[in-house]
């Protein structure tokens, strides 16, 4: 396919603020459903500056639309990867790679404690029960999860699991090599967004990432995944019924749903119902997770925090606001970076969407 650059968006480029200090470069790369997203930063008197980053549509490539998802060969999302990196002037080479949720199996299991071999043995005896493919298919990793400060050791411990198809990899590694990428980790999409959006310490947080195709759930505490959920639904879901509801073609409804969000106000076709059906039952089944964690663990979700692209929708904070009896707000992993002042409200605006990019970029920099 000839590269159309309407479709692609690149957000900024503002590396020649920093040419005349040069430092090592990294950078965070995270290949979703609908399209991949880079950042790219580094580290200037322990600080993290943004140099630049860009988004790619993928639908195109597809024969789909902006905003849908789609299934890429390895080779074409290389050479989109490496369109993007040129567009978006990245210097660097040096990267880490988000592994896809849904590629992954996360689960918090309780075991007796043990320790050395008789653990390992015990948990991958353990896995066998949760991992619906033989283990030698997959990439086995797990943490003890450290003990409550303040309360007695209990009996068991929780270990969490967390396992990655080799498929997952092997796409990713012949991604790397076509790309000429030099790739140090890659890492579950789900840690790179709580390092880059997570800032509560110690209490737990609910982080609602909407993607194209589905919508990830997890209660974060103290840094790890107390719990996860992933929801068949997602922002092209919204989209294809505001479709229905009206005359929009695909790629209007796309445009018009981030423009217009949750407006009482939008003209004619523009269908706000048919866009809070959708969320309506996004947020409904989130609540439901987080009830029941609540109810399990007898503790309280301080804070609910919107990311993905999905969460790219006007009044999407308040609306979700009205499902949920503790704070709401939008992720800002930029806040994280310096960067220049002009650019702030649109790294606010756009932030939901590079959550992971951002929090791969920040893993990275802790290699320098």
């Amino acid at each position: 396919m000839t590269h159309t650059w309407y479709y692609v968006r690149i957000m900024a480029s503002i590396f020649s603020r920093f040419i005349s200090k040069p430092s090592p470069s990294v950078l965070g790369i995270d290949i979703g459903g609908s399209s991949v997203k880079i950042v790219q930063l580094k580290k200037e008197n322990g600080i993290a500056v943004l140099e630049t980053y860009g988004q790619l549509s993928l639908g195109p490539y597809g024969d789909k639309e902006v905003g849908q998802a789609v299934n890429l060969p390895a080779e074409t999302i290389a050479e989109n990867l490496k369109d993007l990196i040129r567009e978006a002037n990245v210097t660097t080479n040096s990267a880490g790679i988000a592994i896809s949720f849904n590629k992954t199996l996360l689960t918090t299991v309780s075991l007796p404690r043990k320790e050395g071999k008789e653990l390992q043995t015990m948990i991958n005896l353990e896995a066998r029960k949760y991992i619906p493919v033989p283990v030698s298919e997959v990439q086995l990793d797990w943490f003890v999860i450290p003990d409550e400060e303040g309360k007695e050791k209990e009996r068991n411990m929780k270990v969490l699991l967390v396992a990655v198809h080799n498929e997952a990899l092997t796409h990713l590694e012949r991604i790397v090599d076509r790309a000429a990428l030099a790739v140090s980790f890659y890492e579950i999409e789900i840690f790179s967004s709580i390092r880059a959006v997570v800032d509560e310490p110690t209490k737990p947080v609910m982080v609602i990432d909407i993607g194209a195709a589905t919508t990830k759930v997890y209660i974060v505490q103290r840094g790890l995944v107390a719990r996860s959920h992933s929801i068949s639904r997602g922002g092209q879901n919204v989209t294809k019924a505001l479709t229905q509801a009206s005359s929009l073609g695909f790629a209007k409804a796309e445009q018009l749903k981030r423009d217009e969000g949750i407006s009482e106000t939008a003209p004619k076709p523009y269908n706000k119902d048919s866009v809070t059906l959708t969320y309506s039952s996004i947020f409904a089944e989130a609540r439901r997770v987080l009830r029941e964690f609540e109810t399990k663990e007898k503790k309280v979700v301080t804070q609910v925090i919107l990311t993905g692209g999905g969460g790219v929708t006007k009044k999407l904070k308040e609306y979700a606001g009205n499902f949920f009896d503790t704070n709401v707000t939008l992720a800002d992993p930029f806040q994280k970076t310096d960067a220049p002042a002009f650019m702030r409200p649109v790294l606010q605006e756009i932030g939901p969407e590079f959550a992971v990019a951002v929090g791969v970029a920040l893993r990275k920099l802790e290699e320098i």
